[in-house]
């Protein structure tokens, strides 16, 4: 019971998701710092624009893409290129402003890396069909809750209820809702494949969690693959049929599905050169072993899809389960994939079935309810309700080997992209500063004063705050121009910190902050003041903007940055609209 409570107090704390759309389509068209409320209007379907369609900028969106393109290369600090080739889009308010293709579906012969002959590769096409690995995880988790909105199946209903075999070794009391947070206790992996077919699904049944039900957060293949078994038992039908007829179907997501035709072989990206088991260079049929040894079919890995029929799947979301006049989802259900059911395990929020405010490949689209999934095959899907945007990224990082390395500076970047090129506007006059790469804005000196300096400002603040690290920004004072000391500041603002401050950092809320600070000065000094962004370097938000400067003693104003901007001297920092 108190864990249905705390579910509903998740929920009842964005009942502004769940609601229809308040504003009028486009009001926060192209910005960052409008954040939408309510789902898209239902009828917003896909349609091809550019980003000036939709106030968006192109250079940040170019120079990710650009980037995304140079890794399918050898780079500096890589032994290997990052992926042979790469599919990006990205959607903003129902538009489809990017869509590119690099590299190459297939470049390579075997697990070392030989090259095939040139007129042997294959180029990466838009259309291209990649094994998303885990990214089927979400197509589990909406066929769950459809489940769920039919009244079939209960979130807080032992799993046990529906799958009697699984109550067994310490499982009786893992609820559904558990399977779809990773918080059931159970394993992180199963190697199935290594066992005979018929133990594979009854060895899943027979675990024994490691850890008490509800006490800890493991990502869980297992959780996934029970959950597939699950919609099986109470639909009556296989997995596969259930997507295409529930889900894919009455999106018209053609491309997507289990189990790629052998027609459309010459359409999919290929994977990994396995040797253990013995497969060879895997193409067309699902990457991951434990999927492969169930036919293709399981609840945690085996769909293939295209960049455009995910951004589809991204848009129902946006809508509240709809899109085209076919619902796959309600609003209620919908709401809940958005909603953190994880406030016990910080840094692991997770809705019912998607991962929440995850930077690590969000970046700068990441907020409390923005929504994603990643694959190990190199693919990612990122939502985010706030802009209404969607970013997909679909790789084949693993051709040839998974040996080779990450793929998340490129999801990162085309997320980063992305939220560079929403508008920040000024909250004063035409322009702000901004900063998203470590800098400083100094003043001229200011005084002679006579006494201590009042400082106020404007701040939005989108940069890292959490265990791992701060990306701070700080307001410094020096009397000599060469050493310099933090000044404390409050900021007042949705998000914003409580209390003095000496540095600030927060993301997601998307709002300016007004800012203010003392600096202790003797009569007759000089002051300067400097802003300095000091940005992680793995992880940054958005940025920092500041603006409508202000600083005066008790007799005289000794600085108004709208009317002397020509008194602040950037580094690092830019004069932007935007």
């Amino acid at each position: 019971m108190g864990r249905t409570i705390l579910a509903a107090v998740a929920l009842l704390s964005v009942t502004a998701l769940a609601g229809s759309a308040t504003a009028s389509p486009g009001n926060a068209n192209g910005h960052f710092d409008r954040p939408q409320r309510g789902f898209a209007p239902s009828e917003t379907v896909l349609r091809d624009g550019s980003p000036a369609d939709v106030g968006l900028d192109p250079a940040p969106i170019d120079a990710a893409l650009q980037q995304i393109a140079a890794w399918t290369e050898k780079t500096p600090g890589r032994e290997h290129p990052m992926y042979a080739g790469a599919v990006s889009l990205l959607v903003h308010d129902g538009v489809v402003v990017r869509r590119d293709a690099v590299g190459h579906e297939v470049r390579y012969s075997d697990g070392e890396g030989t090259e095939l002959p040139a007129d042997q590769q294959e180029p990466m096409r838009a259309d291209t069909i990649f094994d998303v690995a885990s990214i089927s995880k979400l197509f589990t988790s909406i066929a769950a809750l459809q489940l769920v909105d039919d009244g079939a199946v209960r979130l807080d209903a032992p799993v046990a209820e529906y799958l009697p075999e699984f109550g067994v070794n310490g499982k009786q009391a893992i609820t559904v809702e558990q399977l779809l947070t990773h918080t059931s206790g159970l394993q992180a992996e199963a190697q199935l494949w290594k066992l005979p077919p018929e133990q594979r699904i009854p060895s899943i049944m027979q675990l024994t969690p490691e850890h008490p039900p509800g006490t800890n957060y493991t990502y869980s293949d297992p959780n996934m693959i029970t959950l597939g078994v699950l919609v099986q038992r109470i639909t009556g039908e296989p997995l596969d049929r259930v997507v295409a007829e529930r889900i894919t179907g009455p999106l018209g997501m053609r491309d997507t599905g289990y189990n790629p035709p052998a027609a459309e072989l010459h359409r999919v990206a290929a994977t990994e050169f396995q040797a253990d088991p013995p497969r060879g260079m895997v193409r067309g049929k699902v990457h991951d072993e434990n999927a492969w040894s169930l036919g293709g079919v399981a609840g945690q890995a085996g769909v293939f899809s295209t960049a455009d029929d995910l951004a589809t799947l991204g848009q129902a979301l946006l809508n509240g389960g709809t899109y085209a006049g076919n619902r796959i989802l309600s609003e209620d259900g919908v709401t809940r994939m958005l909603t953190d059911f994880n406030g016990d395990f910080p840094g692991n929020a997770h809705g019912l079935g998607f991962e929440l405010d995850q930077r690590w490949y969000m970046a700068g689209l990441s907020a409390p309810h923005t929504a994603g999934h990643t694959g190990y095959t190199g693919t990612s899907l990122v939502i985010d309700p706030l802009s209404r945007s969607v970013a997909v990224l679909l790789t084949n990082r693993v051709h040839p080997s998974r040996e080779w390395g990450s793929n998340n500076q490129a999801r990162q970047a085309l997320a980063q992209g992305m939220a560079r090129a929403l508008a920040v506007r000024p909250e004063f006059g035409s322009e702000s500063w901004s900063a998203d790469r470590p800098g400083t804005l100094t003043t001229d000196p200011l005084g002679p004063v006579s006494g201590p300096v009042q400082v106020t400002y404007s701040a939005f603040v989108d940069v890292q705050r959490d265990a791992d690290g701060v990306d701070p920004l700080l307001l410094e004072s020096s009397v000599d121009g060469t050493t310099w000391q933090p000044v404390a500041v409050r900021a007042d603002g949705p998000g914003a910190p409580e209390g003095a401050q000496e540095q600030l950092a927060g993301s997601g809320h998307r709002s300016w902050w007004q800012v203010r600070g003392s600096v202790a000065a003797e009569p007759g000094e000089q002051v300067r003041l400097r802003w300095r962004y000091a940005p992680d370097d793995q992880y940054t938000g958005r940025g920092v903007n500041v603006d409508g400067i202000l600083a005066a003693d008790r007799d005289a104003t000794l600085l108004d940055g709208e009317l002397q901007a020509d008194r602040l001297h950037p580094e690092g920092w830019i004069s932007t609209d935007r």
